[in-house]
């Protein structure tokens, strides 16, 4: 059986306690969220597990505590993405 697509967006500061969950969904909602993603230059992580969990947290709601090592990683992966496409500029 073919499963929808499903797509989150998180938002992190240094200020924030945790990460937010900006935006989550599934079919036409998630391609809407990928290709926001694309046009704006934001890299994309592809986990189907910690997707599927931060498809059911509250929009504006931060991440549990149970995920936290696992969102770290995705955070600490685009932080070094970022710092590589900065000194190839």
């Amino acid at each position: 059986m073919n499963q929808r697509r499903k797509a989150a967006a998180l938002k992190y500061e240094k200020n924030f306690e945790a990460p937010i969950v900006t935006a989550a969904g599934m079919g036409q909602i998630a391609e809407k969220i990928i290709a926001k993603a694309q046009e704006s230059d934001v890299p994309i992580v592809y986990n189907k597990e910690l997707t599927d969990l931060l498809c059911n947290i509250d929009i504006g709601e931060e991440i549990p505590t149970e995920i936290y090592e696992a969102v770290a990683h995705i955070i600490a992966y685009v932080t070094d993405i970022d710092k590589f496409n900065g000194a190839s500029k």
